[in-house]
């Protein structure tokens, strides 16, 4: 009898994980509610659920009699693969865990409760209430949705003025409609990316990168990719290990994978910005997969099937790597991609998601990803060189209407 997997999800970011279901013999049903989206062409089976109607998304395994489930690559989804896979038995970090990791407010909280550093931040549903509060913080302070993932929703505000209009547009990505303030912290060298992965609750293996931003890209803090290895000395990575350790045992976390964000300060302090329990998007497990050979698309698979992962181990980078986001700053129709030659004799794959002629949005999130490239460099120097001013190397060319 074939096993069924219940894929969270059909995004451009998620195709890769229902094509390694399939690859691996299972039968793969795929929900969300947008059923033109690419993933779903490579699954057995498509449903129109919402993946964060919990219930629905219960109701629908129930009915099909899954073996699994999968959230790969999404955020707001992860509540709910944990939430099904805790009342069907399957294998599943503790659901309240998971919606810690999820929310950012909750997040900040837990970091404070048990002494981990991290800005001072609140959670509201009342913008009026942290035009109050915003007084006892330092400024500038950052404005998020709890519960968006790829960036949406995210600003930065230096003056108290421009609260109100980033609450309200923080509250647009929010399905909670809560939004966290937080002081900004500054971060020493690059942000730190990259992915995870527990098992039994050690956390066996990560690879992690440096995070790159656009200063002038329509939103600076959406990456528009990431690099490895992160060029920080040995001491940092181990030092960071320990913390993302410490959160994990303190969560009673088990087995998966879980997507970094993270900054040091320049005191080498750890700050836990975000460690999403789950794969990163961006195709950040396919470029570790080039880079160490570890695939942990397919370790997420297994352990939510129940397979014994505990093969893992820790496996070093070898060579230099990144992943860029194809985007532009203006919405419009696509026009041509232009890029460079310098660049070119780097590219490993390239995908575009749009052709000439497609409407286009702006960058304000991940789902303003046009196209992807994975890249591989000589050196460290020429990764980071590039990687710094990509802006140079590949253009969008657009039609404003």
């Amino acid at each position: 009898m074939v096993k069924k997997i219940l894929m969270l999800g059909g995004s451009y970011f998620q195709v890769p994980s229902i094509k390694a279901a399939r690859n691996m013999g299972y039968y793969v049903v795929s929900c969300d509610y947008i059923p033109e989206n690419p993933g779903h062409k490579f699954a057995d089976e498509y449903h129109n659920v919402s993946t964060t109607d919990k219930e629905a998304v219960l109701n629908l395994a129930k009915r099909l009699k899954i073996d699994g489930i999968v959230c790969y690559a999404s955020d707001p989804a992860a509540i709910t693969a944990a939430y099904v896979a805790e009342k069907m038995g399957f294998p599943t970090n503790p659901y309240e865990s998971v919606e810690v990791l999820s929310n950012k407010d909750l997040f900040r909280n837990f970091l404070a409760e048990n002494g981990f550093k991290t800005p001072k931040a609140k959670g509201y549903t009342s913008i009026n209430k942290a035009i109050e509060d915003i007084h006892s913080f330092t400024l500038p302070v950052m404005i998020k949705p709890v519960d968006s993932s790829g960036s949406k929703g995210v600003s930065r505000v230096f003056e108290v003025s421009e609260l109100e209009e980033k609450a309200i547009y923080a509250l647009s990505f929010s399905r909670a409609k809560r939004f966290i303030m937080e002081e900004y912290t500054e971060k020493y060298g690059y942000q730190v990316a990259g992915d995870g992965f527990s098992v039994n609750g050690q956390l066996v293996f990560r690879c992690f990168a440096n995070e790159h931003f656009e200063s002038d890209s329509s939103n600076p803090y959406v990456p528009i990719g990431e690099s490895w290895p992160y060029n920080m000395p040995q001491r940092l990575h181990d030092k960071i290990h320990c913390e993302v350790q410490r959160l994990l045992t303190l969560l009673d976390m088990k087995d998966g994978a879980y997507n970094f964000d993270i900054r040091i300060d320049r005191n080498e302090n750890i700050y836990l910005m975000e460690v999403g329990p789950r794969n990163g998007g961006n195709l950040i497990p396919q470029v570790i997969k080039y880079a160490t050979g570890v695939d942990l698309t397919d370790y997420t698979i297994k352990t939510a099937m129940g397979v014994n992962c505990s093969d893992l181990k820790m496996v070093e980078t070898k060579g230099y790597w990144s992943s860029y986001m194809v985007h532009c700053s203006q919405s419009g129709v696509l026009q041509d991609i232009w890029v460079d030659e310098n660049l070119r004799k780097n590219i490993v794959e390239f995908n575009m998601q749009y052709r000439s002629g497609d409407q286009i949005s702006a960058f304000t999130g991940s789902n303003g990803t046009l196209g992807t490239m994975i890249l591989k460099y000589e050196s460290l120097e020429e990764m980071l060189r590039k990687m710094n001013s990509m802006d140079q190397y590949v253009k969008v060319k657009v039609k404003v209407k």
